[in-house]
């Protein structure tokens, strides 16, 4: 129901007013409109101050909180990821807070502790070799990690096992046109190191 309804069946039992007629309707209707638009503007400001359903300048003003912009494709992911990086606080540097972060940030990597003392190790499951844009990914990780910490990135390739038992000889490989950077990272779900 418009506004211009709302007053109307407001104003009607009073009496008063002739709500129907040209002066009277007409600036009921004035108001309405007017209060319309002003619910339409308040309904905006309420979804895009909220994180939760922010669609468009909400969340693009909560990014500019951050140094870097996380690397999302939709608003739901950018959702997602300052959601992420909205949860880091004091108690938010063990394993499973910074992996949440990460992951939350939309980066499939991974964190590990190594024997080495202050050292992490950051892996990329199921993406063989050094993953796309890992110069902006290599940024965001190194921003979320302690700034103590050294870190150890690892890549992994198709092993000469998983290559025995993926081709029966040269030939098969030949007949795919793979270059080597192509064959390295020929694998299969599930065939990680």
């Amino acid at each position: 129901m418009s506004y211009a309804q709302y007053l109307r069946q407001l104003l009607a039992p009073l009496g008063v007013y002739q709500v129907n007629a040209p002066f009277q309707g007409g600036e009921l209707e004035a108001l309405g409109q007017a209060l319309d638009q002003a619910e339409a503007a308040l309904d905006q400001l309420h979804r895009e101050s909220c994180l939760a359903t922010a669609e468009s300048w909400g969340l693009e003003q909560v990014a500019e909180l951050f140094r870097r912009r996380p690397p999302a494709s939709s608003p739901q992911a950018l959702r997602a990821a300052l959601a992420a990086l909205l949860r880091i606080g004091g108690d938010s540097f063990t394993l499973e807070a910074i992996n949440d972060t990460i992951s939350g940030c939309g980066i499939n990597a991974h964190v590990e502790e190594t024997n080495q003392a202050g050292t992490v190790q950051v892996s990329f499951p199921q993406v063989p070799g050094v993953p796309p844009n890992f110069d902006e990914i290599q940024v965001i990780v190194e921003d979320i990690l302690p700034a103590h910490l050294a870190i150890l990135y690892h890549f992994w390739y198709l092993t000469w096992e998983q290559l025995e038992e993926k081709f029966s000889s040269w030939q098969a490989i030949e007949d795919l046109g793979l270059s080597w950077a192509e064959l390295e990272v020929f694998v299969e779900p599930g065939d990680e190191n």
